[in-house]
């Protein structure tokens, strides 16, 4: 792309030099150089379309809690993973920040805002979660959890474990 540009600015300025020793009129030699300019204003603006397109979202209004067009079924068994540190004090999809030493998780299709049991099905601990943000982005996981929450199901050291998600007691 830079290529073309540095030929087009090559072409418009030996364009403008052929016209200019041409004519011999003031007027026409100041036409001739406003339209080379013109000509080569118009090379340089050329920009590089994106490599990838950013998908379109349609926006939304704003509520406490977003619902997915398909949410998820309750109960579901599957990989569970965490993340702590790296995403610290980073926006999560339901608006908050994220805290590590909180009770939350990512889940791709949870209502935001919902709460779900988590039972970790290697040793019976469970906790309760609520669903602040989306993910996780690996295919085989069904939720990503807070360091808090991995804690609380002794899964730190794994860093997986095989979960089962429920509603929580009482709902």
């Amino acid at each position: 792309m830079a290529h073309a540009v540095q030929l087009a600015n090559g072409f418009s300025l030996s364009l403008l030099k052929f016209v200019a020793n041409r004519i011999s009129e003031k007027r026409s030699c100041l036409s001739a150089i406003c339209l080379g300019l013109f000509l080569s204003q118009g090379c340089a603006m050329l920009q590089r379309p994106p490599e990838i397109a950013a998908p379109v979202e349609t926006p939304a209004q704003p509520t406490a809690k977003k619902t997915p067009a398909t949410p998820g079924k309750l109960p579901q068994t599957g990989q569970a993973s965490w993340y702590g540190a790296q995403h610290q004090g980073k926006q999560t999809a339901s608006g908050t920040i994220y805290d590590q030493a909180g009770l939350t998780a990512a889940h791709p299709s949870l209502p935001l805002g919902s709460r779900v049991k988590v039972t970790n099905l290697a040793n019976g601990k469970s906790v309760e979660v609520e669903i602040t943000d989306r993910g996780p982005f690996a295919e085989n996981r069904i939720i990503d959890l807070s360091q808090a929450a991995a804690k609380a199901l002794d899964m730190i050291d794994s860093g997986t474990a095989t979960v089962r998600l429920e509603l929580p007691s009482g709902q």
